[in-house]
C-alpha cells in the first residue's frame, strides 16, 4: 500500500540515500529542505522512480513549537514521518538545542497527537540513553560516557530530550489505542533508530539489537534500515545498529519476532518527569 511520507531533513546525507530507497517502494515522499538552493539536488533524487517526489522549503529552524510543526503536518497530510534532521555541530549550542531537541520534539508531538499519522521515526544515536543497559560491557558504558560528556555534550542532552519525549508519548498513544481496541497492525510505532559513529562506506550487513555501542555503521546501511523499520509491522521502540553479519530486513523482523527494544533499563517514570517541563 503506497504511504505519504514526510521526510524532515531531507538535504542531509542519510536523507539523500534514503528518499530513492522509498521511492522505490512505491511511497510518496514530500522532503522537507531548509534553503531553495538545496532543492535541484533532492528533486533528481526522484527521477525514473516510482513513488512521487514533493520539495518543501521550510527550515526546521522556523519550527518553535507543537503549533509550528502542526502546520506543516496539516500541509502535507502525511502517514508517517521521518525525522532524519539535526544542527550537524553547525552554529553551536543554541542552534543544536533548537534543531535536535525543539524542532525534534515539536514534530514529535505533533506527528503523535494527529491521529491519521501511524508512524513516527527519528534517526538517532547509540549513545543516547541515561543508563548502563545491562548487556554493556564497563568499557562501553566508560565509552558510552566520554561521547556524551566529553566530545558531544549538547548534541546528548538534544537528542536524549527528543528520544525521551518519543518513547513516553508513543507509549501513552500505544495503550490508548490498545484499550480502545485497534487492531494490532493499525497501532502507532514510534521508533528510534540508533546507528553508532557514522561512514560514507557502502552498505553492508548489521549488527543490531541489544549489541556494544563502540562501532561504526554506514549511512547507506541505516538508510537501508529506516526502510526496513518503516516496512515491518509493529516495528516500534529503540533499534540500536552497527556495521555487521546479518542482512538487514532479516535483522529487524528478529528482532521484532523476538521482542527486543533496546530501551530496556531505562526507567518510564523518569522519563516523564524529565519531560515535564519540554
Amino acid at each position: 500500500m503506497s504511504q505519504n511520507i514526510l521526510l524532515i531533513g531531507g538535504h542531509g546525507k542519510v536523507s539523500q540515500l534514503l528518499t530513492p530507497l522509498l521511492l522505490a517502494k512505491s511511497w510518496n515522499v514530500t522532503s522537507m529542505i531548509r534553503s531553495p538552493d538545496q532543492k535541484v539536488t533532492i528533486e533528481r533524487l526522484g527521477q525514473g522512480q516510482p513513488g512521487k517526489l514533493n520539495v518543501l522549503v521550510n527550515s526546521v529552524e522556523d519550527v518553535k513549537n507543537e503549533a509550528d510543526a502542526k502546520k506543516i503536518l496539516d500541509q502535507v497530510k502525511p502517514d508517517w514521518v521521518v525525522w532524519s534532521a539535526g544542527a550537524g555541530g553547525h552554529g553551536g549550542a543554541p542552534r543544536t538545542l533548537a534543531i535536535d531537541r525543539d524542532a525534534a520534539i515539536a514534530f514529535t508531538k505533533a506527528s503523535i497527537h494527529n491521529p491519521s499519522i501511524k508512524k513516527f521515526l527519528t534517526v538517532s544515536y547509540l549513545s543516547s540513553r541515561r543508563n548502563k543497559p545491562s548487556w554493556w560491557s564497563e568499557k562501553d558504558w566508560q565509552y558510552a560516557q566520554k561521547v556524551n560528556n566529553e566530545v558531544l555534550p549538547t548534541y546528548y542532552k538534544a537528542k536524549l530530550a527528543a528520544d525521551e519525549v518519543l518513547t513516553v508519548l508513543a507509549k501513552e498513544r500505544l495503550d490508548e489505542e490498545t484499550k480502545k481496541g485497534v487492531k494490532e497492525t493499525e497501532r502507532f510505532c514510534g521508533i528510534s533508530l540508533r546507528p553508532g559513529s557514522l561512514t560514507d562506506e557502502k552498505a553492508g550487513g548489521v549488527s543490531m539489537g541489544k549489541i556494544g555501542c563502540e562501532g561504526k555503521v554506514s549511512r547507506e546501511t541505516v538508510a537501508y534500515a529506516v526502510v526496513s523499520v518503516l516496512e515491518t509491522e509493529e516495528a516500534r521502540g529503540w533499534f540500536d545498529m552497527l556495521d555487521g553479519e546479518e542482512d538487514v530486513r532479516e535483522s529487524v523482523k528478529r528482532c521484532v519476532k523476538d521482542g527486543v527494544d533496546c530501551v530496556e533499563d531505562e526507567d518510564l517514570g523518569d522519563m516523564k518527569k524529565n519531560i515535564a517541563d519540554l
